[in-house]
């Protein structure tokens, strides 16, 4: 009865908090400038805006024009300073709270600054925008009248130093209020485990006694679970073990070479799917369509944007556009202005707009995850569609997969490889490989201009990999959860040579 009450109370809430998003399709430009005046107002009271020279009253023109483009490399001495809790470095006051973010399986991780106010004011702001948004779209939902389910992270508490270090999400729910917490399971405890895999365990004991109506999280940690809920409960599908079951938010990753998977977890369409891009450094959109492509631009969410063309990633003064100036289906490195400090900073994503009235996008690839040797320009967009569509054609699905270039010499022709961990493998895998290069052909013209007559590129290879390899290499790195992504794409073999040689020792 409480739940059915609070669900009423929350649906009330909601409607009128969709104005909020009204505001983001009707006056785009003039959200941005409030939001960019705020945070301008903060940058000369740290030591990275005193150490720019910056004034008090600072213009976004002027701004844009003499504050630099920065990467993670360029303000780790503000961050290592503010983890040792020295205050006003690239935001005013101290900042105790960090995420940290290691993207793909790289060794080195990132340490994102979560101040108090970048994460009420954007991260759990744009939580609600994310709900208003369904509610908008499903005014039946329950999401409160009902358990939800998130696939949360880890947190580690430094006690000597105060400082809280872990994935974004492990964040979101430490601090989450206790009135919030009986819409969720499992119980905090278990969901903040640092044992990703006694994590599932104790999960799937909980969760699938639980009438769960929303999940959240990267897809491939979900399959996981799920596969060992149906092991115990011997159920067919989820929404067996979950009748109430209605949305899932996803991201991290491309959920294309996913969603034949998942429509064998959640059959007869019986749940819609939401899309997130939900980042360490913020949470930047939300699929606001259900069943079609592109995530609107939260725009009032304490998080200033500007767009650099990919001609200009390599320039010593790269430029940058602001939202009236981008165009339709160009690809753009995302460069933001956040209330953690993060001044038009680059975290290394690549977007393009499918719509601009309103602002829409989606996440075409990574500044450094491509394959580009040979002119192709193969973007992991193109090469999520191409598996799907390859999955679809010959009955097959996938765990993951990365690929890289084939290098030329004086005998070969160049070309791409991919690794694939297969969990509906294909009967023919040298058809599967055909018809996979011809779909990648369809969705990139220069890797078909590439490929025509085999003028500079061979048809390309694929190796199968033993089940279970990427869960275990993860494993092998100390990268379980959800922050850890396996590198789709590569510019080098580097992967593949690593992968080659933990297959050799452990199958």
């Amino acid at each position: 009865m409480f739940y059915t009450f609070f669900n009423t109370i929350i649906k009330g809430y909601l409607k009128y908090r969709y104005l909020r998003i009204q505001k983001m399709y009707e006056s785009p430009m003039e959200v941005q400038d409030e939001v960019c005046r705020m945070l301008l107002s903060n940058l000369h009271l740290t030591k990275y805006g005193q150490n720019l020279g910056v004034k008090k009253e600072i213009s976004q023109f002027t701004f844009r024009k003499e504050v630099p483009i920065t990467h993670y490399e360029d303000i780790f001495p503000y961050i290592d300073k503010m983890m040792h809790l020295e205050e006003n470095q690239l935001w005013p006051g101290k900042v105790q709270w960090f995420a940290k973010s290691s993207g793909t399986t790289n060794d080195k991780s990132k340490y994102i600054p979560i101040s108090d106010h970048n994460l009420f004011e954007n991260h759990v702001t744009a939580s609600w925008d994310a709900i208003s948004i369904l509610y908008r779209n499903q005014p039946d939902s329950k999401i409160f009248d009902g358990k939800n389910l998130i696939m949360g992270g880890s947190l580690q508490n430094d006690p000597s130093t105060l400082i809280n270090i872990g994935d974004v999400s492990a964040i979101l729910l430490s601090r989450m209020p206790s009135v919030g917490r009986p819409f969720y399971s499992p119980d905090f405890e278990v969901a903040l485990m640092n044992d990703w895999e006694q994590k599932i365990l104790k999960m799937a004991e909980i969760c699938r006694d639980e009438d769960i109506v929303m999940f959240a999280g990267v897809p491939t940690w979900t399959i996981v679970l799920f596969n060992r809920i149906l092991e115990i409960t011997g159920k067919s599908n989820m929404c067996e073990v979950w009748p109430n079951i209605k949305t899932y938010f996803h991201g991290g990753v491309g959920f294309e070479p996913y969603r034949h998977q998942f429509q064998t977890y959640f059959p007869n369409n019986c749940i819609d799917y939401y899309e997130v891009y939900n980042a360490s450094e913020g949470y930047f959109a939300v699929q606001d369509r259900i069943g079609e492509s592109g995530m609107l631009l939260l725009l009032d969410n304490a998080i200033f944007y500007e767009f650099m063309p990919l001609s200009e990633i390599d320039s010593d003064y790269p430029k940058t556009l602001l939202l009236n100036e981008v165009e339709l289906n160009e690809d753009y490195v995302i460069v933001i202005t956040t209330s953690s400090g993060l001044w038009r900073y680059v975290p290394g994503d690549v977007i393009k707009f499918v719509s601009v009235k309103p602002y829409r996008i989606m996440v075409s690839g990574r500044t450094k995850h491509y394959i580009n040797i040979f002119g192709e320009e193969v973007m992991v967009h193109n090469t999520d569609a191409a598996i799907k569509a390859t999955c679809f054609e010959t009955n097959t699905s996938i765990k993951e997969y990365t690929a890289a270039p084939i290098f030329m010499d004086s005998t070969h022709k160049g070309g791409h490889e991919w690794y694939i961990e297969f969990d509906r493998s294909p009967e023919c895998l040298d058809r599967f490989s055909l018809i996979l290069d011809d779909k990648l052909r369809q969705v990139n013209s220069d890797y078909d201009a590439k490929r025509t007559k085999d003028i500079a590129l061979q048809n390309l290879k694929i190796k199968a990999l033993p089940k279970g390899t990427f869960h275990d290499w993860l494993k092998s790195k100390g990268k379980m959860g959800g922050q850890s992504k396996i590198p789709r794409l590569s510019n080098t073999r580097k992967y593949l040579e690593v992968l080659d040689e933990f297959v050799k020792e452990n199958y």
